[in-house]
């Protein structure tokens, strides 16, 4: 369930060879500030092979002593993969990491911060991601492809590791929900909550891009009756430049980061969309979440699920930046790079890029 999710593009599978492993997948963490060089808290620039977030962290606090708590991060970053991040730990604990050594964790960088660094506390990632098998006739699709994305963006989905090795995490949100399983693990019980808004999201989205494409392909009178939309107001939507429509109502945020509020003037909000400066947000279900209204509404509604946590807003959409790519014609590899916000992922490009 936690795959079946619309392509935005329209373009045929690109039959490619991917794994996520540290020669293959990297990725930089980008602060959120710079760190102010003095404070109580060490902040260490780590860089992990093959290990999650948690697992180096407990690595860490099981070899010098320091308290998982005590031990802060700004985002949990993928097992597979290298990867660069920021950790913070007490000062006391300098002499210790300075003589710590593990096969799969390094320190680059010490530096020192007045704050503990907490979840949220990034700005986005970079990413470098190695694509194999691809054929010569393949990396110019590849490369047109990116330059749509680079265009229009690209949709907001989470992606599988969201949803646990079995992609049923969400059921144990859901019954966590009804009141039908006790998670003792606060840890572990947040994870399955996560997961039972996420796929809520996920299907959303979907639907909100299968409307897009409708609304694109057929000629108002042809659909008015099956997605429920007068004929006029299809009009006006067919004629806004980016292919995911803006609705009456929807919640829209100002982008990469903002104020959120409701889209009145509608052909306004699209055309800021279309220039990047405000995106619509989908809703990830939960007390104190702001509701989409109006012709917004009517698409979302069935995706308020009842949750027991604070619920809240995901860009539906985002724009990749910085985007490039080369490819290696006598091993056929495709290599691209990029930046992503905070929250969303790599996969969900290269997912989209190869159908």
């Amino acid at each position: 369930m936690a795959n079946e999710k619309q392509f935005f593009l329209n373009h045929s599978p690109i039959d490619v060879y991917f794994r996520q492993s540290k020669d293959d997948f990297v990725v930089t963490e980008i602060p959120l500030y710079e760190f102010s060089g003095e404070g109580e808290h060490m902040v260490l620039t780590m860089r992990k092979k093959d290990l999650s977030t948690w697992d180096a962290v407990q690595i860490i606090s099981d070899t010098i002593g320091c308290k998982s708590r005590d031990i802060g991060y700004a985002g949990l970053k993928d097992k597979n993969a290298m990867t660069i991040q920021c950790i913070s730990m007490p000062k006391t604990f300098e002499e210790k990491i300075r003589n710590f050594d593990h096969p799969q964790i390094k320190f680059l960088k010490i530096e020192y911060h007045n704050n503990k660094v907490r979840v949220g506390h990034l700005k986005g990632n970079r990413f470098f991601i190695r694509l194999k098998r691809v054929l010569e006739r393949d990396h110019l699709k590849l490369q047109n492809i990116l330059d749509l994305i680079e265009k229009y963006g690209m949709p907001n989905y989470f992606g599988v590791q969201r949803f646990g090795i079995d992609g049923d995490n969400y059921l144990k949100g859901k019954q966590i929900c009804d009141g039908t399983l006790k998670v003792t693990n606060s840890k572990l019980s947040q994870m399955y909550l996560n997961a039972y808004q996420s796929i809520s999201f996920n299907e959303w989205l979907s639907k909100r891009i299968e409307l897009s494409k409708l609304i694109e392909a057929f000629e108002p009178k042809e659909i008015t009756d099956r997605v429920g939309i007068d004929v006029a107001t299809l009009k006006e939507l067919k004629a806004q430049k980016h292919p995911f429509k803006v609705l009456e109502g929807d919640v829209m945020e100002h982008y990469p980061y903002g104020k959120i509020f409701y889209a009145e003037d509608v052909d306004s909000e699209a055309e800021k969309f279309f220039l990047k400066d405000r995106v619509p947000t989908g809703l990830l279900a939960g007390k104190k979440a702001k509701l989409a209204i109006g012709l917004a509404k009517k698409f979302e509604e069935e995706f308020d699920k009842k949750t027991i946590v604070d619920g809240t807003r995901r860009y539906a959409w985002v724009f990749p930046s910085e985007i490039k790519s080369k490819y290696d014609d006598e091993k056929n590899h495709f290599e691209v790079e990029f930046v992503l916000p905070k929250g969303s992922y790599a996969t969900e490009l290269i997912r989209e890029l190869t159908h």
